[in-house]
């Protein structure tokens, strides 16, 4: 099975210069905890509840602070056309949760999940093995 059989399509997205506030709004309608970062229709980070909580809101950013100044810029991601198996292991040896789907282009086309996977009947043990490898102790968080 691949990745596009899976993934969420209707990505939502902010850009550098979105606000915080402006994040965290939409995370709040879409009733998600992570947002793609678009610049000029490329994907240049991504950003989460987490980040704005331990990266902004601990270090007494306010909410006018651009995305750019707390987002991750590192993106990890996947291809539409990989198997969900061999992403599952990826996003449980990078422990991740959720990864934007991009195509060979490298153009965002959705987001894969853990939930995505383990809905689907046929990936669950990807879901699994995913889960399994972010549950382990990050050694860098030592």
């Amino acid at each position: 099975m691949r990745i596009n059989e899976i993934m969420t399509r209707e990505v939502r997205t902010v850009t550098l210069e979105h606000s915080l506030q402006d994040a965290a709004r939409l995370m709040g309608i879409i009733d998600a905890g992570f947002l793609p970062v678009e610049d000029n229709d490329r994907l240049v980070g991504t950003i989460t509840d987490r980040d704005m909580a331990l990266r902004a809101l601990a270090e007494g950013l306010g909410p006018e602070t651009p995305v750019s100044e707390v987002m991750s810029r590192e993106v990890k991601y996947c291809f539409e056309d990989e198997d969900v198996e061999h992403v599952a292991r990826n996003m449980g040896e990078i422990q991740v949760r959720r990864l934007p789907v991009v195509n060979r282009d490298k153009r965002l086309v959705g987001v894969v999940s853990l939930g995505d996977m383990a809905i689907d009947a046929l990936s669950a043990d990807a879901a699994e093995t995913a889960l399994s490898g972010i549950s382990q102790p990050n050694a860098r968080a030592h």
